[in-house]
């Protein structure tokens, strides 16, 4: 096998890998939430524990990214493309380090009867997972337009996240018994914020990748 299909090989592989990845922490992200809103602690135990899984596949991109570069060399337009998988890589495993922390903040809540906030921390959470899903689709299209209109959808979680914040804090002030509660949903509002501005991280990676430029979405 020459050296360029060998690398193509590895790239795929890579490249297959990180798409893997992805979708897993995605899935995890989704699956808090829906453990918060079903009270359902087996599950956010569940997703607390496999959590290594998701840190093993990044370590393992990262390390293949390092020795497919000592082994062939890349030119710089594959570099770049090597870099960007070790980037991305990186941004899927913080989205599944938030899926970690909401259901922390689920076991903490239990079977606390929910705030009335809840259906919309619902609601944010399902445009962060399209997004999340939007982002990684435009990444296996190279699809440049798409990338651009991920940082428009980015503003939107970024209004809800406001609003979620201000109904919160309204309602401590209503519900002051509740403050645990209010302290926590508004952490995981927080990590579902946190989790779309990775999205919008992968989109500027994107652009890098096609364009060889650098381009900040915020």
């Amino acid at each position: 096998m020459v050296m360029r299909e060998l690398f193509d090989k590895e790239l795929k592989s890579l490249h297959d890998k990180l798409i893997h990845m992805s979708q897993l922490s995605i899935q995890r992200l989704s699956d808090s939430v829906d453990a918060l809103a079903d009270h359902d602690v087996t599950l956010a135990n569940e997703i607390k524990e496999k959590d290594v899984e998701i840190n093993k596949l990044e370590e393992e991109i990262n390390d293949a990214v390092i020795l497919t570069i000592a082994r062939q060399q890349p030119v710089a337009t594959d570099l770049r493309r090597l870099m960007v998988l070790v980037k991305i890589a990186g941004d899927m495993e913080r989205v599944g380090d938030y899926a970690v922390n909401i259901a922390k903040e689920t076991e903490r809540i239990g079977s606390q009867q929910h705030l009335k906030q809840l259906p919309m921390i619902q609601q944010m959470k399902d445009k962060v997972v399209s997004i999340l899903r939007l982002t990684l689709d435009a990444f296996v299209a190279e699809d440049v337009e798409q990338a651009q209109h991920i940082a428009k959808l980015d503003d939107e979680i970024d209004t809800m996240y406001g609003q979620l914040i201000r109904d919160l804090l309204g309602s401590g002030v209503e519900q002051p018994e509740q403050l645990p509660q209010i302290t926590q949903l508004a952490f995981i509002c927080r990590y579902l914020e946190r989790s779309a501005d990775h999205a919008t991280n992968m989109a500027e990676q994107l652009l890098y990748l096609r364009n060889g430029k650098h381009v900040d979405l915020n």
